[in-house]
């Protein structure tokens, strides 16, 4: 049963490795920034200018939005939703993630929406698809 959903799990596993490599990256900035090196306290004058800001936020950022996903695919695994679908939403989450913690470390903007929030919103419909699609699953 479980391998038809081999690309899923393939894709779920690039989920959490981009997390943990965005922990790395955070971790990285953080320990190099100027003025000293706090552990656990990102300094509150910072803001989009910095790579320290733009990290933590972008780790924080994917630690928000993954709970959604992983619950709802491991229910959707284990409920016998389709593999084919759970297998488009989860790459598409995942690709979107990391199209957007590309454009995070890259874009240091205030100005809202900018392009990573398209990638942002792309992560967020994929959820709430996943959430209405396997909720009537699991209903009907």
């Amino acid at each position: 049963m479980l391998e038809e959903y081999q690309s899923v799990f393939l894709g779920l596993w690039l989920v959490l490795a981009t997390i943990i490599v965005q922990a790395m990256v955070a971790i990285r900035v953080h320990r190099r920034q100027k003025g000293g090196y706090n552990v656990g306290i990102i300094k509150p004058e910072l803001g989009q200018s910095s790579i320290v800001f733009r990290a933590h936020r972008t780790f924080q950022n994917s630690l928000e939005n993954i709970t959604p996903l992983m619950g709802m695919a491991i229910i959707a695994t284990l409920s016998g939703y389709s593999s084919t679908k759970l297998t488009v939403v989860v790459w598409v989450y995942a690709i979107a993630r990391i199209v957007h913690m590309v454009l995070y470390y890259k874009i240091a903007t205030d100005k809202n929406p900018s392009p990573r929030s398209i990638f942002w919103a792309i992560g967020f419909l994929t959820n709430l698809y996943l959430m209405i699609d396997l909720g009537i699953h699991l209903i009907l």
